[in-house]
């Protein structure tokens, strides 16, 4: 996007520069014209991402870390998956940013500058676990529309803002509220300026929570722009999308927030098992809200090879939406038998827990180290693909990795 303003701005010295050659017949290029050599963006330049970050969608970009890539404890931007509903906005002018405050059960209907929230309200920093609600859907059969996330759209990295309640409550809050929607300045893929790309919420209960954030930093920086700078909405052990970037108004509302992507379809499961491939009427969908059990071997990358008699010392997280883990375990025998791994407290509530084990194998062959985690409810992930949904959300199916003993 830099590159792009620069050439309109700059001259035909300025694009030869940049790619590093003549631009031939540059005279005659309509006034306005952006050459392809720029219209092709590296996103591993333009987002500041490793360069082993799988990129699903370039419109709107949606790219997804591989599981070695989340080895840190507190994930770093160059390995937080991006997921998008629209275009990233750009001239963003942090000293001109409000954030509004509106909606049916609003008792004062206010505006904030960015300086207003850094000032007037306390600042609290929390590591929170984020996972887009599809992640995983690639393993559906018979297959869902969507991003192919793999095991990748996940991502704790550490926040600090305001308190959304500390806001909602000195603009007053209606006894009638029962959900909060947001709304953000990016656009829509059509640049029809009436469409949402997305606005989505969460029920009163959890916009008041202590760990919803209204976000200005990630990892003690600035946001990164395309993570929804310069103010985020934060809400951990949910759905991604309820953690709106970009944030420019928050409605209080006295019904379900009925925005873009939080009808039909959107972010819902049937409420109760269908069979693959079943078709599912809107009115037998229910929201998804708390995300389950979950965990991921991060420590050593799937492939990896030993000597015989060596031992494997594995590592990863796991995470438990609302709840937390309570037990960790390994196999090595396709689930047959598990053995328990060390599993540590979360930082805070809602951060993901980091797990370790040293694992010995009885002899030479090809082998599959699985993790299993078991949630404080004593609800533990499936070992293979959960029920089934059109949207392929959910699926926290145990994550195995590959190991060759030689």
């Amino acid at each position: 996007m830099k590159r792009r303003d620069f050439v309109k701005k700059g001259t035909l010295g300025s694009f030869a520069a940049l790619i590093g050659t003549e631009l031939v017949f540059g005279s005659k290029m309509l006034n306005g014209y952006t050459p392809l050599a720029l219209q092709e963006p590296d996103p591993f330049k333009l987002f500041n991402k490793h360069k082993d970050m799988v990129v699903l969608n370039d419109k709107p970009w949606n790219i997804e870390a591989q599981a070695h890539l989340l080895d840190d404890k507190i994930t770093p931007n160059s390995c937080m998956f991006i997921r998008n509903n629209g275009l990233v906005p750009e001239a963003i002018d942090p000293k001109t940013w409000t954030l509004e405050i509106d909606g049916e059960s609003v008792k004062n209907k206010k505006k904030y500058t960015l300086a207003d929230l850094k000032s007037k309200f306390k600042h609290h920093t929390y590591q929170l676990t984020l996972e887009c609600g599809g992640n995983g859907r690639s393993e559906f059969d018979p297959p869902a529309k969507g991003n192919q996330w793999t095991v990748g759209a996940v991502h704790c990295a550490s926040w600090t803002g305001v308190r959304l309640r500390d806001v909602l409550e000195d603009a007053g809050i209606e006894s009638s509220a029962v959900y909060i929607g947001y709304h953000a300045i990016d656009k829509h893929l059509s640049l029809d300026p009436n469409k949402e790309p997305i606005s989505r919420g969460c029920p009163m209960q959890k916009a008041l929570q202590d760990e919803t954030l209204l976000a200005f930093k990630m990892n003690g920086e600035d946001i990164p722009l395309v993570h929804g700078y310069p103010l985020r909405l934060v809400a951990g052990g949910w759905p991604a999308s309820v953690s709106g970037k970009w944030i420019n108004r928050i409605s209080v509302r006295n019904k379900v927030h009925d925005g873009t992507k939080m009808t039909g379809t959107a972010y819902r499961v049937p409420c109760t098992p269908v069979a693959p491939g079943e078709k599912v009427k809107d009115e037998d969908m229910c929201i998804i809200e708390s995300m389950p059990v979950k965990s991921l071997i991060t420590y050593p990358k799937t492939g990896a090879i030993l000597k015989k008699g060596q031992s494997l010392n594995i590592r990863g997280h796991a995470w438990a939406g609302e709840l937390e883990v309570a037990k960790m375990e390994y196999s090595i025998d396709f689930g047959s038998t598990w053995r328990t791994c060390n599993i540590e407290q979360p930082a805070n509530r809602l951060a993901w827990q980091h797990f370790s084990a040293s694992i010995d194998f009885p002899k030479s062959g090809y082998y599959e180290v699985w993790a299993r985690a078991t949630d404080t409810n004593g609800i533990a992930q499936p070992m293979l693909l959960p029920g089934w949904n059109p949207k392929g959300y959910l699926n926290n199916a145990c994550h195995r990795i590959a190991v060759k003993v030689k």
